[in-house]
């Protein structure tokens, strides 16, 4: 095998009058010859081997069924993919190829690869789906009832968009009671995710928060891609309050609104999920006065009736009772009168006996023999002997029957 010789380059006999490089010149030649005819490549491959050192390069094998070559994915490029590079993974590629020249190997270094057969995006929203739902953050069993009656809802939400509208005019129709607070963010483009997650953030400090939604309008995959990144997902997911996800339109499927306590189709009915319907409230108000009141009316009936019922059973028990007392009454009634009768008449008999003692004893009975009293002009003194009155006196005299008043001599 002879060799071209390099331009402008004395060439070296030996006697067999063979040119000879080194290793280093050969391999030069051939990576400026293979680097020069295939500067951009585009290979349709699967993915093996696939190695992630600490520098941030991937490193991985594109194989097909008969033949394989080696590929580089450097870390800048690396940073923009959207999917997870995994084995087996049927992936298109395009780059250029390049020579390592310490071990003579020819290589790709990647600068666009997206998987074969499915978009990029799709395959980072089914991947990253399967690992979070692995996690369990997007079990049912996780996910939080909304309040009944909030006071005050946050949205997370670009201030300018229209979604901000909708929720606005649909909580202010429906119920007025409640505080509507924004915390203002960007809903797409780079930073956005972070954006959104420090306003989630926001939200859950707000005092006497009872809710929070978090909503866009409609817009491409790519527009949406926001709510798909993991670290809103993980703040959706993490949030003390509950959280309603509202993003793009009713076909539309991120994976916050899998994280979300409860997912609404549009920013309109995400509105009608967090707050009641006034009228509706007031309808079931009156419905449940008017079924009170019918309550109310039959407990009464039948506490009347309870009652008859009792009182008809006491009075039918009572009766043989109380009619044995009403006996047993006027039988000690009628012992208690005899009895009194027959005091009384003890006692009238001796109140005559006393009586008789007593008129035999009392001064009336002595007038009545004949004699008589004498009293001073006063009627009250007694005249016991004549040294008592003197001519002249006026004196007083009781007889039993009578008075006699005359004047001493």
């Amino acid at each position: 095998m002879s060799s071209i010789p390099w331009p402008n380059r004395p060439a070296a006999h030996d006697p067999l009058g063979t040119i000879f490089e080194t290793v280093s010149e050969l391999t030069d030649r051939i990576k400026q010859t293979l680097e020069s005819d295939f500067a951009e490549v585009a290979v349709r491959a699967e993915i093996s081997n696939l190695a992630r050192p600490r520098s941030g390069h991937i490193y991985f094998t594109l194989k097909d069924d008969s033949a394989s070559i080696r590929a580089v994915l450097w870390k800048n490029d690396s940073r923009r993919l959207a999917f997870d590079l995994t084995d087996g993974l049927a992936v298109r590629c395009v780059g250029r190829v390049t020579v390592y020249p310490p071990r003579g190997e020819y290589q790709i270094v990647v600068r666009q690869i997206e998987p074969e057969g499915i978009g990029a995006l799709e395959l980072a929203f089914r991947q990253r789906y399967a690992r979070l739902a692995q996690e369990g953050l997007f079990d049912p069993a996780r996910k939080r009832p909304l309040p009944r009656f909030p006071r005050r809802i946050v949205i997370v939400t670009s201030p300018s968009g229209a979604a901000v509208r909708d929720l606005l005019q649909v909580t202010g129709r429906r119920w007025r009671q409640a505080e509507i607070l924004i915390a203002p963010t960007r809903v797409q483009g780079v930073g956005s995710d972070q954006e959104v997650v420090a306003a989630i953030a926001l939200a859950n400090r707000v005092a006497g928060a009872d809710v929070v939604i978090v909503a866009r309008g409609g817009g491409s995959q790519e527009d949406l891609w926001t709510f798909n990144e993991e670290i809103v997902v993980r703040a959706i997911a993490g949030s003390k309050l509950p959280v309603v996800s509202a993003i793009g339109h009713e076909i539309d499927v991120t994976l916050s609104d899998l994280a979300a306590d409860k997912r609404a189709l549009t920013p309109t009915e995400a509105g009608e999920f967090c707050v009641p319907d006034a009228r509706e409230v007031m309808v079931h108000l009156d419905r449940l006065a008017e079924r009170l009141r019918l309550a109310g009316m039959m407990r009464l009936r039948d506490a009347r009736l309870g009652l008859d019922r009792w009182a008809e059973r006491a009075r039918h028990a009572f009766e043989p009772r109380m009619r044995e007392a009403r006996l047993g009454l006027d039988r000690q009634a009628e012992r208690a009168r005899h009895a009194i009768e027959q005091d009384l008449v003890v006692r009238r008999h001796r109140l005559a006996q006393l009586a008789a003692s007593l008129q035999a004893l009392s001064p009336l009975a002595v007038l009545a023999r004949g004699y008589s009293l004498t009293f001073q002009a006063d009627g009250k003194t007694l005249v016991r002997s004549s040294d008592q009155v003197h001519a002249g006196d006026l004196i007083h005299t009781r007889l039993a029957a009578g008075q006699i008043q005359s004047r001493v001599v």
